[in-house]
């Protein structure tokens, strides 16, 4: 007898695999573990043979039926079934490597390289949440610019308008890895930030101007809480690193503390832009270091903490400030613009300030080789830079700021 869709439901798995036969060689293979596959078995060039078609669950027995008839008629034109369904797998893969999700996948694997771990995450998340439930099972080649907008509009409605215009740029930069492929003629990506909403006025993180670093200072120095979040503040100030890059400061890379010129080597992997950053070090920044090291074991982390990440929290510094009165006044990313103001306005070559601030470069051939420009000028800077706030913390304590 024939199988029936109540049957093949029905049916129980034993001590051991067994089968229950449809027809035309057409069976459902039964194994002790619960699972009910469809096999049928055939002869091609006098050999017995057996295919694959798929589970139960997924393959109904019409359908499974179907797959029977249609080997069968390839064995009536002298074709191996199996050689049919192994080039339709074929097919499909070549399909799939050509679907936008294929290779976007792609493109976040060749440049995941350039950037740290957290912020490639984030750009990562934002394509699969914002981008793939869209185009991801498209072919390449059929994503239009209408689904593209589309798309961008959905994040804009949500209000994220700097988003929708860094994720048009990641698409943009997904069909470029699809044009070089050959896989695109066209970019359909391209000219839709016309289309955007305009960006929002920044919201600049605020900073100190300099006629309040003074007083400041002044506070700092008088600051009641933890010397360890008081000297990763004048780090902070003297050196104008990110946050997390003082946070997670390893005595390992600080070179010749006590010769004529001390260097802190950040490496690339925990930089931004994935790039190493050399910071040449004033006399002022070695004796926050002295102090540090007389409340450390000097070893290991600058500034380890019972946290996960087993150094100081990324809010202990922002919280000191607001202790100090400089909520809503100051942020310690604020530090680096501060320090960018003033040295530009004081005639610093622009070019030594941002290679100090460690922005990115543009050119990625040349990013890749100026780690230690112009470090004897920017030596001469951060001295500079440092001695100023000396002067401006002495004004203050005089009274004369």
């Amino acid at each position: 007898m024939s199988l029936t869709a109540v049957g093949v439901r029905n049916a129980k798995s034993g001590d051991k695999p067994y089968k229950l036969a449809d027809s035309g060689g057409l069976y459902l293979l039964i194994n002790p573990q619960g699972s009910k596959l469809w096999r049928l078995d055939y002869r091609f060039d006098g050999k017995r043979k057996t295919l694959a078609l798929g589970n139960s669950q997924d393959v109904p027995l019409a359908e499974a039926r179907e797959a029977r008839d249609d080997a069968r008629k390839a064995l009536r034109n002298g074709v191996d079934p199996g050689d049919v369904r192994k080039a339709a797998k074929a097919r499909q893969v070549v399909d799939e490597s050509r679907q936008f999700k294929a290779v976007a996948e792609r493109w976040f694997a060749a440049r995941k390289s350039r950037w740290v771990e957290g912020y490639s995450d984030r750009i990562w998340s934002r394509v699969e949440a914002d981008v793939l439930p869209e185009l991801g099972s498209l072919p390449v080649n059929e994503v239009t610019a209408e689904q593209v907008l589309s798309a961008l509009r959905v994040i804009e409605q949500r209000g994220a308008i700097e988003t929708a215009r860094r994720v048009g740029n990641y698409i943009q930069d997904i069909f470029r890895l699809a044009k070089a492929e050959r896989l695109v003629v066209a970019n359909p990506a391209d000219d839709l930030a016309a289309a955007l909403s305009a960006r929002p006025p920044a919201k600049r993180r605020a900073a100190l101007k300099a006629a309040e670093l003074p007083k400041f200072l002044r506070d700092l120095k008088s600051y009641n809480g933890e010397a360890q979040t008081r000297l990763a503040l004048q780090l902070t100030l003297l050196t104008f690193v990110r946050t997390s890059e003082v946070r997670f400061a390893q005595w390992s890379e600080f070179e010749n503390l006590d010769g004529a010129e001390p260097l802190w080597r950040i490496p690339a992997e925990r930089m931004k832009m994935r790039a190493e950053h050399l910071v040449p070090l004033s006399k002022q920044a070695v004796d926050v270091l002295e102090g540090l090291r007389k409340i450390s074991s000097g070893d290991g982390s600058l500034f380890p903490a019972p946290t996960v990440s087993g150094v100081m929290s990324e809010n202990t510094m922002i919280y000191a400030l607001y202790r100090m009165g400089y909520h809503r006044r100051a942020t310690v990313h604020g530090f680096r613009g501060t320090a960018s103001t003033i040295l530009n306005e004081q005639g610093f070559n622009r070019d030594w300030v941002e290679r100090q601030l460690a922005h990115a470069e543009r050119d990625e051939v040349r990013a890749a080789y100026n780690a230690a420009e112009w470090l004897p000028q920017r030596r001469k800077m951060m001295a500079w830079w440092a001695d100023h706030l000396d002067n401006c913390q002495k004004r203050a304590e005089s009274g004369t700021a």
